[in-house]
């Protein structure tokens, strides 16, 4: 077991996460709830991740990071290194492949609060924050939570968008899925075996998770 590279991936999947909360939020919301004309094109293009090859996104995330890029050069003008191949440009890609995980669940969870609750809510004078701190969000938590699992767990496995921004830069950028990869090429079946069992039990546990979660949401129905 690799343990670094472990560390790694649960770092970047734990900060994933904390910083994809607030975003997901204002975003399912706002596509919960709005009747924009230009809303079905914001929502296919936050979709985009799900169905780009992840070398194809990989490239335009490379490409962008790099540092003949405006943001790359300002970045490294910054800190004295390239955000390409550092453990924050891996990170600002997670967020990148991971805002469908996260605001699909919860755009649905916004979406199946009763109207007539919000409009409850509006008659009673209570401002917008009010009502999404005390009405929206207990209402919605179910799938806040899934949309958080989902995130976690797809960080954890994903393979193509991690290698192309990140490289296999050991305790930098090599995670536990470029780790598996790594033991393969190097004919080391056991400890490949091994990960990708744990990444697998991982996957199962948060497809229950969210099963269960969903079955919450919609009152007990379709729970196994």
């Amino acid at each position: 077991m690799d343990w670094e590279s472990l560390q790694i991936s649960a770092v970047l999947a734990l900060a994933t996460a904390v910083l994809l909360l607030p975003l997901g939020i204002l975003l399912a919301r706002w596509l919960a709830y709005s009747r924009r004309p230009w809303r079905p094109v914001v929502e296919a293009s936050l979709a985009l991740p799900l169905i780009l090859p992840p070398t194809v996104l990989g490239f335009y995330l490379l490409t962008a990071m790099g540092s003949a890029s405006p943001v790359g050069a300002f970045y490294q003008r910054l800190v004295g290194h390239p955000l390409a191949f550092s453990f924050t440009g891996l990170l600002v890609a997670s967020l990148v492949f991971n805002v469908p995980f996260a605001t699909m669940p919860m755009q649905r969870a916004f979406a199946a609060i009763p109207t007539d609750v919000l409009d409850a809510a509006k008659t009673c004078g209570l401002p917008r924050w009010r009502t999404l701190w005390r009405i929206e969000l207990p209402l919605a938590w179910p799938g806040i939570l899934t949309g958080l699992i989902m995130t976690a767990a797809h960080t954890l496995g994903e393979f193509g968008v991690v290698l192309m921004v990140g490289g296999s830069i050991p305790g930098e950028t090599k995670t536990i899925a470029i780790a598996i990869y790594d033991r393969v090429q190097a004919f080391d079946m056991r400890s490949a075996g091994l990960m990708s069992a744990m990444l697998l039990g991982l996957s199962l546990i948060t497809l229950l998770a969210s099963t269960w979660l969903g079955g919450r949401q919609s009152g007990g129905r379709g729970v196994l």
